[in-house]
Parts: structure tokens; C-alpha cells; sequence
């Protein structure tokens, strides 16, 4: 097959961001296959471009990058014509690309535009990928607020699910909200996954590093509302308040709250709470593998408890226990198999509560860790998934 990807964020392990896409698609060049990734250029990426329209290639894979910046700090308006603008252009490489079927990957959901136009002006099949349910969570947030713009955003969404000749969910979750909107379509469920290879292998602690092996709990990514860095400010606060000097919290990261917090640690001279920023996958493993716990913060609202963030599967592939707040999917895997803990969103004297108990109970955490490690490479490896996902796109293209 020659398929033609449309994802707005691709990054390599060079990078600060999720790499499921890469390492998805380079697993289908070994299976024979021809991809295009047609990507602009995201901040936490290490995807750059001189040139406004530039190809590149990694690992057999060819790389289109538009070079429309994407920036979690930018302004709501500017990322909207950020989104639109890297929509409309791809909508050329939709109509004359030479392609055999066509992989849109959402959110935002305006990726699903050079999706549908593949489909319908080209007779392409659409394979829909939802990493996020857009817009439902943009709504929930109050992001969205106009009721137009609501109700617009809702038809568009179940418009790209009812064109598409599958769609792959990022977790059972999200699978059931979209059969709710769409009982006809074809879904299946493919969670992100891990480079197991680079987060299993052992790796020396970075003599320079800011904190003490398993002293410190480890947040790595977006710093902003949709990821309760409140909480975790909070927490920290709370550490400091009850004079508990070795235990902290290592945020790396930026995001629109990333000033906000950095002002609390200066002015509130907390030592409890640490901010480094972005840096590439390769450097972030030994902090994670040395972490007594890895933080997955979300606000508590019924669409992100179906979400499926990377730092989950890498955190649990490094031998890493995980904490976290949602009341979906990820909490049952964690009770199932006994390898992290769920906490309420609002309520930081918890994670302050076992940060505390874990620092003096590392027993537990080897034992978790131990387990972690072992179901990762069992269920989330990242050439495992490649292969599922795959296989779904052959069924409905034979």
C-alpha cells in the first residue's frame, strides 16, 4: 500500500513529544509498505523546516512538513489559524498526492478535512485516527463556548467518523463514546504505545541533575489546565508546608502555565517543586527511570478519563510506578495490575500524602516497578501496536 498520513504533530525520539506515529510508521515501511507523513512544525517536535513547504526522510519514512508552527503557548485565536491553515494546505496533497489510502489523525478535529476531501473527490478510503475526542473535549473545558460553533464542530466530528472506513481509538473509551455517536462505523482500539528498547534499558542518573534518585516524583509534558498543574503546584506547597525536605517534584515541561509556576517557586522560594524545560526523549529516560513515581496529572471530566497519554506507557515501560486522576480506563488498568495509584484531582494533600509514604516504603515501589515492566513489553510495545493498527488498515483496504 501507499498511504498518505495526515498528522500535525510528528516527532522522532530527538524530540520532546509522543512518537507513536514514527515509530508506527517506520514498522510499515519494513512491512513493505509507502508512507507519507504530511506534519507542520510542532514546538516540543525536533521536526524543524527552512523552506515553507520542505521533505524530509526518517527511518524510510517520508516526511512532508508544512511549515505552519504549532505552539501550546499560543494564543487560542492563533492556533486555530494555525490548525486551519495546515488543514487547507494539506488539502492539495489530498487531491493530487499519489496515495492509496488516506490516514487522518485528530485531534484537531480539522485534520479531517484533506481526510474527507481524499475520500469523497478521490474515492480513497479514510482511515480516522482519534487521539482526543474533539471537539467534546474542548467543549467540556469551555474552550468552546459559542452554541453554533459547538453544533457545527459535533456534525463535523460524526460527518468524519460515518466517511471513514475504520476508525482507530486510542483507548476502549474512546471507542464507546464514538460508537455512541456513530453505531455503524467500524472502530477498533489501538493505545499509544512505547519505545520499549529506549525506556527499559537501564540508564546512568545525569550527575548534573537537579534531584536525588528516588527522592522525587517525575511530570513530564504540557503545563497548563487540561493537565492539573494546580495539583501539582499544590502538592509541592503542601511538602513544604509540613517541612518535608527530601521529597519533591521534577516538572519538565512548558506550556501557557509554565510562568505562572515558575513565579509560586521564586517568590514562595519553594524547594519542593522543580521546572526544567523541554528536552529530547533520550534525556528524559534516566530521570524516569530513576523517579519514585511518574506523575499523569488530567482534570477530572468524563472526556479525559478516556484520554491515553504517552507518558503513561513510557512511565510504566521504564519500570516506573504511575499516579494519576482520572476515573476511566487508565485507573482500572492500575487496580487491575497493582502498578500505580489514582488520586482525586482536587485534592493534593493525597499525592503530598504518598509521595511522603513511598519515599519510606521503596519496597513497594521495586515491586511495582518490577511489574510495570514486564506488562509494558507485553502489551504496549510499540512494534506490537504498529502491527495491530496495520492490520485493521489491510482488512478494510483488501
Amino acid at each position: 500500500m501507499n498511504i498518505l498520513y495526515f498528522y500535525q504533530y510528528f516527532a522522532t525520539s530527538k524530540g520532546s513529544w509522543g512518537t507513536r506515529v514514527h515509530e508506527f510508521t517506520k514498522e510499515w515501511v519494513k512491512e513493505g509498505h509507502q508512507v507519507t507523513v504530511v506534519t507542520s512544525v510542532y514546538s516540543k517536535s525536533d521536526i524543524s523546516a527552512s523552506k515553507f513547504i520542505q521533505t524530509n526522510y526518517y527511518e524510510g519514512v517520508k516526511v512532508i512538513i508544512i511549515n505552519v508552527r504549532i505552539d501550546n503557548r499560543q494564543p487560542f485565536l492563533k492556533r486555530i489559524f494555525s490548525f486551519l491553515a495546515y488543514s487547507f494546505i494539506s488539502c492539495w496533497y489530498a487531491l493530487t498526492y499519489s496515495c492509496d489510502l488516506v490516514i487522518a489523525s485528530s485531534g484537531p478535529i480539522t485534520v479531517g478535512l484533506p481526510g474527507l476531501i481524499a475520500r469523497y473527490f478521490r474515492g480513497r478510503k479514510l482511515v480516522f485516527e482519534v487521539r482526543d475526542l474533539w471537539p467534546d473535549g474542548a467543549i467540556e473545558l469551555g474552550i468552546i463556548k459559542n452554541p453554533l460553533l459547538k453544533k457545527l464542530s459535533l456534525a463535523f466530528e460524526k460527518f468524519c467518523y460515518k466517511s471513514s472506513s475504520l476508525v482507530v481509538a486510542l483507548s476502549e473509551g474512546m471507542k464507546s463514546e464514538i460508537l455512541e455517536k456513530s453505531p455503524q462505523t467500524k472502530v477498533i482500539s489501538v493505545t499509544n504505545a512505547a519505545n520499549i528498547s529506549l525506556f527499559s534499558t537501564p540508564a546512568n542518573f545525569p550527575a548534573d541533575a537537579p534531584v536525588k534518585p528516588y527522592h522525587y516524583a517525575i511530570y513530564t509534558g504540557n503545563i497548563g489546565e487540561v493537565n492539573n498543574s494546580i495539583w501539582l503546584l499544590d502538592a509541592a506547597r503542601i511538602l513544604q508546608e509540613r517541612g518535608i525536605d527530601d521529597v519533591q517534584i521534577f516538572m519538565i515541561g512548558e506550556g501557557q502555565q509554565r510562568e505562572m509556576i515558575d513565579q509560586a517557586i521564586q517568590e514562595e522560594g519553594l524547594n519542593t517543586l522543580i521546572r526544567l524545560g523541554l528536552m529530547p526523549k533520550y534525556k528524559l529516560v534516566p530521570l524516569i527511570q530513576h523517579a519514585m513515581v511518574s506523575l499523569v496529572p488530567l482534570k477530572g471530566t468524563r472526556v479525559l478519563d478516556t484520554s491515553s497519554p504517552n507518558k503513561f506507557f513510557e512511565s510504566l515501560s521504564a519500570g516506573v510506578p504511575v499516579v494519576q486522576n482520572t476515573q476511566g480506563w487508565m485507573k482500572d488498568f492500575l487496580d487491575k495490575n497493582k502498578i500505580g495509584y489514582t488520586l482525586s484531582p482536587n485534592d493534593p494533600a493525597q499525592l503530598a500524602d504518598l509521595l511522603v509514604y513511598l519515599k519510606d516504603h521503596r519496597a513497594i515501589l521495586e515491586d511495582m516497578g518490577a511489574r510495570s515492566m514486564a506488562i509494558a513489553k507485553e502489551e504496549f510495545d510499540a512494534d506490537f501496536l504498529a502491527r495491530k493498527m496495520l492490520k485493521g488498515i489491510e482488512e478494510v483496504y483488501s
